[in-house]
């Protein structure tokens, strides 16, 4: 086995539990998405009703009486992982909203450069158009030439 890296007796060998970062922040997005939801706070709503109604009329069922410690040990616990989610949501929509707008003011760089172009070549038109013969002026000419060429020929 020459070609087998050699692993060392002494060291226990541990494998290291490695998650995607993005595979990680797409998923925790669309958690910190569902959160800001109505629906969500419909559910958590009936939940949250049938958990209270639970605990004070079915004697039998009461697995957390009166002041509802446990609902609202769930409801911190809820808190402490849904305000990290929405954070990390938020950077993910930062990191976006940067690339977009470097993205947009490349464009709008280019647009500038673009309709600073057309500009210059409508006033070299302009300019080019201004030195060529309209017809009204070679018409005009032409009959002050006539009118050179008419007396002599007739006299």
């Amino acid at each position: 086995m020459p070609d087998a890296p050699r692993r060392r007796l002494d060291r226990p060998g541990r494998r290291r539990f490695e998650l995607d970062p993005d595979a990680f922040a797409k998923f925790s997005e669309r958690i910190a998405r569902f959160l800001g939801t109505g629906r969500f706070l419909a559910i958590q709503t009936v939940i949250v009703i049938v958990w209270i109604v639970l605990n004070l009329v079915a004697v039998s069922l009461r697995w957390d009486p009166y002041p509802f410690i446990l609902l609202n040990l769930a409801f911190s616990t809820q808190a402490a992982y849904a305000a990290p989610l929405i954070l990390l949501a938020q950077n993910r929509q930062d990191d976006r909203d940067r690339v977009a707008l470097d993205e947009d003011r490349t464009r709008a760089e280019r647009t500038k450069a673009d309709t600073e172009y057309l500009a210059r070549e409508l006033a070299a038109l302009r300019i080019a158009v201004g030195e060529v013969v309209t017809r009204d002026y070679l018409r005009g000419e032409l009959e002050r030439l006539g009118e050179k060429v008419s007396p002599r020929v007739g006299g």
